[in-house]
Parts: structure tokens; C-alpha cells; sequence
């Protein structure tokens, strides 16, 4: 087992810069969605905006660093969990919302704000919990990650986009609403395409390695989902913002993981295998959770 720390999974530089400029494309298509009417609406509710980003920011990264504390998984994929858990939630988590009767408006705008304050939150929580779990620790050294040029590929990625994105829809909404229909969807699609080729150049390695974090990869996912939702109804939410909630903290924009592991790691395996892994789980319990979510609220109806 101790080989996963070491497998490499080849991403050529072409492909690289083709999966960083498509998830520029998914945060432009995402900001067209977005109003500045979306961040004062959140001011005006403090407590929903406090609980999202404890729950995000704070609490997931602390509770993952404890997991990975008390069972000791291998290095990279301990570090792979941290970097997951220190990214932004990801944009399907406003259609997940949608279906499960969630507070869509408040997904559309904690996705909003959380990918503006993940330009530091990001780098920062994947630098402290990283470096403070010594086998991680060992790999930051040995790559030698300067935090700065992690924060400017973030701010390049994700910040920029975002505010061209919110620029453009001001000065052109009626545009910004026929491209958004487009961008979204498609740039997605064209996003899940560069990963599947990734992956599919190295199909023996994720086939020979995948079991091992399988199990690691659903708890720690239903961990996430399980902590928004209490903390949540801790908080004396509504019902319908416990689910927002724990939607928001539990579909985690793992395309940003794996660009970043992809970039400063070169692909090291246990990273690559389990952000890659996290991003096709988080898609099947989000659906699944909402699809029950919306059942129960279409049966209260009837009933």
C-alpha cells in the first residue's frame, strides 16, 4: 500500500492548460448567475451566512484533519482528503438544491461568496492542516509548495472568472442569461471529458488503486453532508435550510482539487485518486439525498 505515495498519474502540459482553462470557463459560466443583489441578500440574514462558511471553512477542514489524525490513512491520500476539504463547494450543488426543495437562492449565494473568500481560505487551510500532520508535512517539503503562487493560481482560476463573469452579466444581463444556459452545461461536460482522459491514460493505476479509497473517499463525503445538516439544525435553521446546509458543505469543487494536485504535485497518486474519486461520489450522494429529499416533500404535499 505504501506504493500509492508514490504512483504518478501522467497529465501532459497541453492537457493541463486545456482542464485549467475549462474550469475558468465553469466559474465564468457560474458568475453569469450571479447579483450583487445575491451578497446583500446574505448580509441581511447573517446567521445563514455565518453557519455556511463555519461549516465550510472552518469546521470540515478541522473534522477532516482529525479523521486523518485518528486513522492514519497514507500520506497522499490524507493530503488528498485535506485538499479536498479545503475547496469551495461546487456549483451543481445549486441544481442538488434545487431538486431537494433546498433554499436555492441561498446556495447560488454562499457558492458565490465561499468562491470569493476560497482565493485564501483555500490555500490557507490546505497549508495549515498539511503541514501540521507530519507524514503530509514530509510531502509538502519535498515539493517544496509556495503558498503565494497556490493563492495565485486560485485568484487566476477562480477569482478573475467570478468577477468577469458578474462584470459581463451587469453590463450585458439579457446576454449573460442566453450564454449562461449554454456555458453551464457545456463547460461541465467539456470539464468531466479532460478528467475521464486523464484518467484514461492511467485506467491500470486507477483500476490497481482505487480500492483503497473507496471506503475512505464515502465517509469522509457523508461525514461532510452529515455535519452541514447538524450543525445547521444545531443552529435552529428552517428544515429547508438544514438541507441547503448540508448540501453546500458536502458537494466540494473537487475539479479545483485535482487541477491543483495536477499542478503543484504533479498527479501524485493518492491525491489525484481520491479528489478524482470524491468527484464522482459527491455527484451520486447529492443526487441520491436530493432525489429523497424532494420525495418526502412531494409526499408531505399529498398527504
Amino acid at each position: 500500500m505504501q506504493e500509492i505515495d508514490k504512483v504518478v498519474i501522467n497529465f501532459d502540459s497541453g492537457g493541463l492548460w486545456v482542464l485549467n482553462i475549462a474550469l475558468a470557463i465553469v466559474m465564468f459560466g457560474v458568475a453569469l448567475g450571479i447579483k450583487l443583489g445575491d451578497f446583500k441578500q446574505l448580509f441581511k440574514t447573517p446567521k445563514l451566512i455565518l453557519v455556511g462558511v463555519v461549516c465550510q471553512f472552518l469546521l470540515l477542514p478541522l473534522l477532516t484533519f482529525l479523521v486523518v489524525w485518528l486513522i492514519k490513512p497514507q500520506p497522499s491520500i490524507a493530503l488528498g482528503m485535506i485538499m479536498v476539504a479545503a475547496c469551495p463547494g461546487g456549483n451543481i450543488s445549486n441544481f442538488m438544491t434545487h431538486l431537494a426543495k433546498g433554499n436555492t437562492a441561498l446556495s447560488v449565494s454562499l457558492t458565490a461568496f465561499a468562491t470569493f473568500i476560497a482565493v485564501f481560505m483555500t490555500p490557507l487551510n490546505f497549508q495549515l492542516y498539511g503541514s501540521l500532520y507530519k507524514p503530509t508535512a514530509q510531502i509538502l517539503n519535498e515539493v517544496a509548495l509556495n503558498p503565494f503562487d497556490l493563492i495565485k493560481l486560485v485568484i487566476l482560476i477562480l477569482g478573475i472568472p467570478l468577477v468577469l463573469g458578474m462584470v459581463f452579466k451587469y453590463k450585458f444581463p439579457a446576454t449573460a442569461l442566453k450564454l449562461s444556459k449554454i456555458l453551464k452545461p457545456l463547460s461541465i461536460v467539456i470539464f468531466g471529458l479532460i478528467v475521464v482522459l486523464a484518467f484514461s491514460k492511467n485506467i491500470d493505476v486507477f483500476n490497481n488503486y482505487i480500492h483503497y479509497v473507496l471506503l475512505i473517499g464515502v465517509f469522509h463525503n457523508v461525514l461532510a453532508i452529515t455535519l452541514g445538516f447538524v450543525v445547521a439544525r444545531l443552529c435552529k435553521l428552517s428544515f429547508t435550510n438544514q438541507k441547503t446546509i448540508a448540501i453546500e458543505t458536502g458537494i466540494q469543487n473537487s475539479g479545483l482539487g485535482l487541477l491543483l494536485i495536477f499542478t503543484f504535485f504533479n498527479g501524485l497518486g493518492g491525491m489525484a485518486i481520491l479528489a478524482a474519486f470524491w468527484g464522482i461520489w459527491h455527484i451520486i450522494s447529492g443526487l441520491a439525498i436530493a432525489f429523497y429529499w424532494s420525495y418526502r416533500s412531494a409526499k408531505k404535499v399529498t398527504v
